[in-house]
């Protein structure tokens, strides 16, 4: 296979493109850095793409690994032939491969194998001919009679005869390539229950739908019914159309061979389905366990690419029952001003002090926003805070933040490094004020599966999600950049070409030294190489030093290329105010030109005069803000058709979750979002989207919403 040839027809880019891409990634270059400064190398792919590529390109790759190591059995086996070499040569998957090896794979003691060992295959063969001159079956197998070898007469010599035939039917790769698609194309997926229980399985006690209609969500809430023993599950498949295939294929008409066909038709039922079944059941497993990686993968980056809010001084409320509310207030550096915990609910019969300790903290340390976590009891201190702050003379605006993974933030050892003198209960309250501030750099500390915008992401092949998730933070870690001298090491080992004990050293370096001055200053870092070096310069940046470039995108690689493309433009500083009109004087000149100055790419040239003028810019910007309330609502509140705003909190195949105000996320579902019939909602919303909802049906009993973006 070509492996080139093939990436460019299924990504539909030039071979060049993918050429040079693979090259870029075996030399060793991280995937942000080939993004953002390689362009000209790969055409501006952009960095979601580049690791579809790469991931497409790794698995080619292991397909012909794989290629080559049935070769090399066969030749081992001394069964190679050209014809053989030919076929697998043109095998485009890996279950093509296998069907091709599967007749000469070591197998474990099988029916047929008994038999074989019985001196039966050579029955088998003359059956198997259906010569019109053969003798009658009977006649053949009396030859093959022996009592010592375990055949005491001829109906025990044909039965393995026919279990000889059935292997060889079942390894046959034609046809099981046929019935592959017969089931792809004709096939159900089936449930039913084995329990009378009302489970939240209910949907799929009765359940039958096409293989090709059915949806990722399904296949991995009827896996997670079937691990638990509430569903027994089935793939069904058009029988008599199956075995007219097999018996298509094997059994000559011209002279029907009664035992071929029974050996065909318990190929089938004994040999073939059951393994096809398994084969599809493990093929829907994978494609649904990719989709939803790749939803979770999306969801993820939406929302670590939530604008943060900046220059606030947020107080941030944990919810709790029993030991109280945790609370902490940080400044607009997310440095701890203060902290402690108060009793706002009414059983601790502590109302009124506590309000009096929230409304002194917010005035002593002039508070603007409250983060309020949504755990227990979130909506009755979400009650206790609108109450607490209404009169107040400078009125913070208050937001519900999702708590998820925050505990498991606060009792790690990592969370201990950074606040040591805190109880563990208090810095879970520091960490949901700075995932307010910045959501990026504070959720980077957790790991990506407990940050809660997932679906089914505990029954998923770990090492598959693992990649996918750290990718999406890498890349977004990359996309903002990092300022290298007050980053945490766990932000600071995203950083293309970093890593865990470089993030460690970097900080080692700047707390022994002081901050870093400029960005040549990492190269005294220990073991921060050359390599490490150009990966990572880019993205770490330096505000406030003495050459502006340092707190820019811009690589130390093309500062000698922005200079001078100032000096070729008559700008005499680097100032971002007085580049005014900078990008229509590159134009005026020509790029080409401009280009062949510099000797620099196109694409490199737009970038470093984007940096120019706006230097450092942040893409979250671009993202709505944060929706601050004063108000509180309850699900009493709630009527149908009332219009509300709400926030994307997660997207998942069937729907979206929004966050209306009332503690509980109302789901929007896919079929209430569009008059037209919409493939995902993910193509239409993302998490962290400001929707105006109406409201459809309000249950107390099983505390669920229904909302719609459709007015009625």
């Amino acid at each position: 296979m070509d492996i080139i040839h093939t990436l460019a027809l299924e990504f539909a880019l030039a071979e060049w493109q993918i050429e040079n891409v693979a090259a870029l990634l075996d030399e060793g270059n991280t995937l942000p850095f080939i993004a953002r400064y390689r362009k000209e190398k790969h055409g501006s792919i952009d960095d979601q793409m580049l690791r579809k590529i790469s991931d497409r390109l790794a698995a080619l790759r292991a397909l012909e690994k794989r290629r080559a190591e049935i070769l090399a059995s066969l030749e081992t086996l001394a069964v190679l032939t050209d014809e053989l070499q030919q076929t697998l040569d043109k095998a485009v998957s890996q279950s093509e491969l296998e069907d091709i090896y599967r007749p000469y794979r070591p197998k474990r003691r099988t029916r047929a194998s008994a038999a074989k060992e019985k001196g039966l295959e050579a029955l088998a063969v003359e059956l198997f001919a259906q010569s019109q001159d053969a003798p009658a079956p009977e006649v053949l197998a009396a030859r093959f009679v022996n009592a010592d070898k375990g055949v005491p007469d001829f109906e025990s010599a044909l039965a393995g005869a026919r279990d000889i035939i059935a292997e060889w039917v079942s390894d046959d790769a034609e046809l099981r390539g046929k019935l592959r698609r017969l089931i792809q194309a004709h096939g159900r997926l089936t449930s039913s229950a084995t329990t009378e229980e009302d489970t939240v399985y209910r949907l799929y006690y009765d359940f039958d739908q096409a293989l090709n209609r059915l949806a990722s969500h399904r296949v991995l809430a009827i896996n997670r019914g079937e691990a638990e023993g509430v569903l027994k599950v089935k793939i069904t498949c058009p029988e008599s159309a199956a075995v007219q295939i097999c018996e298509r294929q094997f059994v000559k008409l011209q002279r029907e061979n009664a035992q071929v066909r029974f050996a065909v038709v318990d190929a089938y039922n004994r040999l073939l389905f059951p393994s096809l079944e398994n084969e599809t059941r493990r093929e829907l497993t994978e494609q649904a366990s990719s989709a939803a990686i790749s939803l979770f993968g999306e969801n993820l980056r939406n929302l670590l690419m939530q604008q943060p809010l900046r220059g606030q001084i947020v107080l941030a409320l944990d919810p709790g029952i029993r030991t109280g509310c945790k609370l902490a207030v940080v400044d607009a550096t997310s440095r701890v001003l203060g902290y402690g915990v108060i009793y706002p609910l009414p059983q601790h019969g502590k109302v009124d002090e506590a309000k009096r300790k929230l409304q002194h903290l917010i005035n002593k340390f002039g508070v603007s926003v409250i983060a309020i976590g949504n755990g227990t009891a979130s909506r009755e201190t979400e009650r206790f805070v609108a109450d607490a702050i209404n009169g107040l003379s400078d009125q913070p605006g208050y937001t519900v933040v999702n708590e998820a993974g925050a505990s498991v933030y606060s009792a790690s050892a990592l969370a201990a490094e950074e606040m040591p003198d805190l109880d563990v209960s208090i810095r879970g309250a520091v960490s949901l004020a700075r995932r307010l501030q910045d959501p990026l750099a504070e959720l980077v500390k957790i790991d990506p599966k407990a940050i809660g915008v997932g679906q089914y992401q505990h029954d998923m092949e770990g090492r598959a999600l693992d990649e996918r998730l750290d990718g999406v933070v890498e890349d977004c870690v990359n996309a903002v950049g990092v300022d290298v001298n007050t980053a945490s090491p766990a932000l600071l080992k995203r950083v293309a070409g970093i890593g865990p004990v470089l993030a460690k050293n970097i900080v080692a370096y700047r707390n022994e030294n002081g901050a870093f001055p400029d960005r040549a200053h990492l190269k005294k870092v220990s073991k921060l190489g050359p390599k490490a070096f150009e990966q990572c310069a880019g993205f770490l940046r330096v505000p406030g030093g003495q050459n502006p470039l340092d707190a820019s995108a811009v690589h130390p690689e093309s500062y000698a290329a922005a200079r001078k493309l100032l000096t070729l433009l008559g700008y005499p500083a680097l100032t971002p105010a007085k580049l005014t009109g900078l990008r229509e004087k590159a134009e005026e000149y020509s790029f080409k030109q401009l280009c062949n100055a510099l000797a620099i790419g196109a694409p490199t040239l737009s970038d470093i005069i984007s940096e120019l003028l706006r230097p450092g810019r942040d893409p979250r910007d671009d993202v709505p803000p944060v929706t601050l309330r004063s108000d509180v609502l309850t699900i009493d509140d709630l009527r149908p058709g009332m219009e509300l705003s709400g926030t994307v909190r997660n997207v998942v195949d069937f729907g979206a979750f929004v966050d209306i105000g009332v503690h509980r996320d109302g789901l929007v579902h896919i079929s209430r979002m569009s008059q037209q019939r919409i493939e995902h909602p993910a193509r239409m919303l993302k998490v962290g989207d400001v929707l105006t909802v109406y409201v459809v049906e309000v249950n107390k009993e099983k505390n669920q919403i229904a909302l719609s973006l459709l007015k009625d």
